[in-house]
């Protein structure tokens, strides 16, 4: 096992501007160039750009072996995803944890740099998708990406790269005491395909709460006369049975009642498939660069969160081409140019099986509709050379997007739901990005603007309930101010990126906690995030992350229910003030490798009011890694060390305190096989 030079390796590309290693480049920027490679290539920032930015490089994702995406992803700054049952999850990247069309459109999911669903047709739970377990790098934007990316690219984007061709061939097994298998396995057909599979099969620590989970990932490279080609192919398969909230103040703390399953018949199904190719050449003064891609997926859950226990399904397909030219520089100048479209189309229906004594939830069809989508966008980006020393990044971006809807089932309203007639919808938005680096001998100074904007979901626009009205939601925009420094101090021993952050959102569109739709809501967030790893010597690094925001309501909701009234300057519920991550790794000998880690998520309200609060929670972890052979290791994680009872989610809603109870103590052991 080599011993992994940095404490989280979350930033191990933004550490490492160009020039700034102070001594022993080889061993440094070098070094960082190799974790970049990946990045160069499908990523959406280079690490010298303007803005914070997180990559978490494979030898971190194999330490990890991440078995749900929270796993993995809460080791970045700013980032909070929790978890709910199984691999059932929900978002945070600057931002409160966002549900309903707020959470699915919040966050830009990326595979190879290509978008994994169309704009519309988000889904909260977008993470079971990719294959993050094989991952060769992991790139977390935080905050509005550049040009390249637009709708859902709002608090955030993360990218997902798939392994190159000619990686090397492994197999993983594991075994958790919480009755959970998994196995990664990845070959190699000659220099140029590559293969990867990942099974899980988890019996679940809640009661009735077992799952499988499939994934796979084919990756291939071709030279086709004057093209480079590079295409994939990945799908993912969950069939899982969830548990929902338990109810009560601090329901969490008792461990009998944290086990219990209140709605044994609650289900999760779902799939996905995706498909990209990228054709490369050098094309006139410049490089031309195309990617089609299409991508499909469908699912159907009980809605066990919800009073009246409906059933959904879903399904989307869709596709479109990327096209970017680079020019070559031309003196101090590098621009690039770019055109996207996406087409899709999807339907979604809702079924309340059972009748409810609430005549408000009537029994039978609630939505049945089809929806189909088009996006169109032009972008460019310019990279110029200032001084020797500042450099400017600008970029715009023109966005248009049509909806075309068509309900099967009755217009009208129906008990609390509004099912709108036929209709068309279209939005349309500019994107604005501009920023400067100021590099210096050890350290760079970065400050930017950006603006970050998603058209609204399609569930959005189309799931109405009483009291709203057809075309009243808008297209959501959020403006973002950025400073930050990142250094590589004490002779390459340090590496530290603090930033600081002001953004103002408008538009916001949210489903509150007892199933209302807010239309016309804005909210401020201001926050420092700093990451830090210091190299002690060739045996012994430490470091992590700690993140403060202030997230607040910047509108007046004076509604009937108290929990949901909304005064401006109220903080935003799910939004903890602090967040916090540690890890200490310590190559106790050539063949064994010690790590220690503390995930802290702080306290937090769990209603708009502001009147219940969820206390927060310090979680630690431990994992041994022992080099058997060159070519085979045995590793042990343990979660939860202390055995601490704690909340992965905690909510108020329909006027109950509910909450997601956390993992107790467990132990995994795995294997890895290196061929």
């Amino acid at each position: 096992m080599s011993f992994r030079k940095g404490l989280i390796g979350v930033a191990a590309a933004a550490f490492a501007p160009a020039g700034l290693a102070q001594t022993d480049p080889v061993n440094t920027a070098q070094l960082a160039d190799m974790r970049l490679m990946p990045i160069e290539v499908w990523g959406d920032r280079k690490d010298r750009d303007p803005g914070a930015q997180s990559v978490m490089d494979a030898e971190l994702i194999a330490d990890t072996a991440a078995d749900r995406p929270a796993e993995i992803l809460n080791q970045a700054p700013g980032v909070n995803i929790q978890m709910n049952s199984g691999q059932e999850h929900l978002i945070a990247i600057r931002s409160p944890v966002l549900t309903g069309g707020a959470g699915q459109g919040s966050f830009l999911i990326l595979e190879n740099g290509v978008p994994t669903r169309s704009p519309a047709f988000g889904n909260v739970n977008s993470l079971i998708e990719p294959h993050l377990e094989v991952a060769d790098a992991i790139e977390i934007i935080r905050g509005p990406g550049s040009a390249k990316y637009g709708s859902n690219a709002v608090h955030g984007l993360i990218n997902v790269i798939l392994p190159d061709p000619d990686s090397g061939r492994s197999l993983r097994a594991s075994y958790g005491t919480l009755g959970r298998w998994r196995g990664d396995a990845s070959v190699n057909f000659g220099a140029d395909t590559r293969f990867n599979l990942s099974l899980m099969d988890d019996k679940g620590w809640r009661d009735e709460t077992g799952g499988e989970q499939q994934k796979m990932s084919l990756l291939t490279r071709k030279s086709l006369g004057a093209w480079d080609a590079s295409a994939w192919l990945s799908a993912s398969s969950l069939n899982q049975e969830t548990a929902s909230f338990i109810q009560g103040t601090r329901a969490y703390e008792d461990r009998d009642l944290a086990e219990t399953n209140p709605n044994p018949e609650a289900f999760r199904d779902a799939w996905s498939a995706r498909a990209g190719l990228r054709l490369e050449r050098e094309l006139g003064p410049g490089k031309l660069i195309l990617t089609p891609n299409l991508h499909s997926q469908g699912m159907v859950f009980s809605q066990h969160f919800l009073p009246y226990g409906g059933v959904e399904k879903n399904a989307h397909t869709g596709g479109g081409l990327m096209a970017r030219y680079d020019l070559q520089s031309v003196g101090r100048i590098s621009w690039r140019v770019g055109a996207d479209t996406d087409f899709a189309s999807g339907y979604l229906k809702e079924i309340q099986p059972q009748p409810n004594a609430n005549p408000a939830f009537p029994r039978g069809i609630h939505y049945d509709y089809l929806v189909e989508t088009q996006v169109f966008a032009l972008w460019t980006e310019a990279d110029v050379q200032l001084t020797g020393n500042l450099r400017l990044l600008a970029g715009l971006r023109g966005e248009t997007h049509d909806y075309s809807y068509d309900t099967r089932a009755r217009a009208g309203i129906n008990g609390r739901f509004n099912v709108p007639v036929d209709r068309s919808d279209d939005f349309s938005f500019i994107t604005p990005k501009i920023g400067l680096v100021w590099d210096r001998n050890w350290y760079s100074l970065y400050a930017n603007y950006a603006r970050g904007a998603r058209a609204p979901q399609v569930s959005d626009l189309y799931r109405l309930q009483i009291r709203q009205v057809a075309g009243e939601v808008q297209a959501e925009t959020l403006d973002s101010l950025e400073a930050g420094v990142r250094a590589d101090a004490l002779f390459g021993h340090l590496d530290f990126d603090i930033a600081a952050y002001w953004m103002e959102k408008e538009n916001f569109f949210f489903r509150d906690s007892d199933g209302l739709n807010v239309v016309d809501g804005s909210t401020r967030h201001v926050g420092i995030e700093a990451a830090a790893t210091l190299r002690i010597d060739d045996r012994l690094s430490l470091g992590g992350n700690l993140a403060w925001s202030d997230q607040t309501y910047t509108f007046n909701r004076p509604v009937a229910a108290a929990l949901e009234r909304i005064t401006s300057g109220n903080t935003i519920d799910t939004a903890p003030e602090w967040l916090g991550d540690a890890r200490i790794d310590w190559q106790a000998t050539d063949a064994l490798a010690l790590s220690l880690t503390l995930e802290h998520v702080g306290e937090y309200f769990t209603d708009p009011a502001n009147t219940v609060t969820y206390p927060g929670h310090t979680v630690f972890g431990a994992r041994a890694g022992w080099n058997i052979t060159d070519m085979l290791e045995a590793s042990l994680t343990l979660r939860n060390v202390t055995d601490e009872a704690y909340a992965d989610r905690a909510d108020v809603a329909f006027g109950n305190e509910r909450y997601f109870p956390g993992e107790p103590l467990n132990a995994t052991f795995g294997l890895t096989k290196r061929f």
